[in-house]
């Protein structure tokens, strides 16, 4: 099972909502004043409830009590963010020194609130260099505004599955690279039966099992935001581009009610009946979670692991992808910050600790080191996700002082776009920027 579930971030926003003028404004320099060569307890958070990710962040731990015997933490996993949060609130013995979150999203809430440290200080202190230690993508997802008050823990990379029976089938030989190309191979997979479809070539909409809005622009390499933080939805052309795409996607293998109404019928993202397991999709966008799901159900075809494609006239970055993944960071309220530092530098920076959690977690690494580590140990179609998260052309969603909200508005104006609800590409990005504009400026 993937680690985690897609959240929506409006619903991320509200649980973080309150953090801006209740917690506790995170100490300058490097953290409280406790002697990290003492005999401690940390208390650690999670989100983590598989019984074997459970598994994996105890050895995790253990691994790092054995090298630090003076510190002792206690794990409390299964931890929401809505938890997590009301206790970085309240402080107190029982709250965590260090905490982790699947949610990429709240990190500029996090930092511009104070309620975890900057770590920026304790990395500068211990000679790493975090733009040397952590892919481009990750290194930039978790900071907000010069204030790194989060360091990446694993991560997710977003590439293309494809049914190689289907491909071979088509006669299409090898995976598209560029969009032009995706196009006509999805045309090519789709196999019209009534008014429905024997197979998809490859299902566009917006509500389509990670084809968000951000998936398809993180192809596109868009800005958000300029400069002066003031959204860049309405002018940049990498944004309309993507939205262009997508849209005629959708028209291309049959238009948004008909792929609609199949969508409807077929089986959840999170089960066995997925359906490119089932192969009634023939490629789907997704994360490196999906390969081992997908397996686990045996397949009666052969799943082959590309990168997603790029625009035609960004040829040249194929290979690029997505990325975002869990994040932890030192709770402003803890009085034994440097001791949740060196816990923090062992999970995230150690590169045997890292390679080890990965192979148990089967996320992506986290550090350019352990990227490239021989101890890794997985499929070999992993190592495109490996690829793409190393790529320096790959991309994330900057963060924003109000969470993921302009990501939400962003996709809201997708599910009116693709519908046909909303009918002029450009006054509707332009408006989209505005409400994006006001949304921060209200948050301020």
């Amino acid at each position: 099972m993937p680690k985690r579930a897609r959240i929506a971030p409006f619903a991320l926003i509200a649980s973080v909502a309150l953090l801006a003028t209740s917690a506790c404004t995170g100490q300058s320099s490097s953290g409280a004043d406790d002697d990290a060569s003492a005999e401690t307890t940390l208390n650690f958070w999670h989100a983590w409830s598989a019984p074997a990710e459970v598994k994996a962040v105890k050895s995790l731990i253990a691994g790092f009590e054995k090298t630090h015997p003076n510190i002792h933490v206690n794990v409390v996993g299964n931890m929401t963010d809505d938890k997590i949060n009301q206790a970085l609130r309240a402080g107190g013995s029982k709250a965590p020194d260090v905490m982790s979150s699947f949610t990429t999203n709240a990190v500029g809430k996090f930092c511009s609130s104070g309620a975890l440290v900057d770590l920026n200080p304790f990395f500068q202190k211990a000679g790493i260099d975090p733009a040397k230690t952590f892919p481009a993508a990750m290194n930039e997802y978790t900071q907000f505004d010069g204030n790194r008050c989060t360091a990446p823990l694993l991560g997710d990379a977003y590439g293309l599955y494809y049914n190689k029976t289907a491909f071979e089938k088509a006669g299409i030989s090898s995976p598209p690279k560029t969009w032009s190309e995706f196009e006509a191979d999805a045309k090519k997979l789709t196999i019209p039966q009534g008014d429905t479809y024997k197979q998809l070539g490859f299902m566009p909409n917006y509500h389509g099992w990670e084809t968000t809005t951000e998936h398809y622009l993180g192809q596109f390499s868009p800005t958000y935001f300029d400069t002066q933080g003031k959204s860049t939805i309405g002018t940049d052309p990498a944004v309309s581009a993507a939205f262009t795409v997508q849209k005629k996607l959708v028209e291309e293998l049959g238009g948004y009610r008909k792929l609609e109404k199949y969508r409807s019928k077929l089986g959840d993202e999170w089960g066995p009946k997925h359906p490119f397991h089932t192969g009634q999709v023939a490629m789907q966008l997704d994360g490196e979670w999906r390969l081992g799901m997908a397996l686990e159900t045996k397949p009666d075809f052969e799943i082959g692991v590309a990168p997603l494609p790029v625009p035609d006239d960004q040829a040249d970055q194929y290979g690029k992808g997505y990325i975002t993944g869990t994040i932890t960071g030192i709770a402003a309220t803890s009085k034994k910050q440097n001791a949740a530092w060196e816990l923090v530098k062992y999970i995230t920076t150690d590169t045997d600790a890292v390679v080890n959690f990965s192979n148990a977690i089967h996320n992506v690494p986290s550090t350019l080191a352990a990227l490239k580590s021989p101890k890794l140990k997985y499929d070999p179609r992993f190592k495109t996700f490996l690829d793409i998260a190393a790529n320096p052309d790959s991309t994330t969603t900057p963060a924003s002082i109000n969470g993921g909200v302009y990501l939400t508005t962003i996709q809201n104006f997708g599910y009116e776009y693709e519908s046909g609800k909303a009918k002029d590409l450009k006054s509707g990005l332009a408006a989209t920027a505005k409400q994006i504009d006001t949304d921060i400026a209200q948050a301020k």
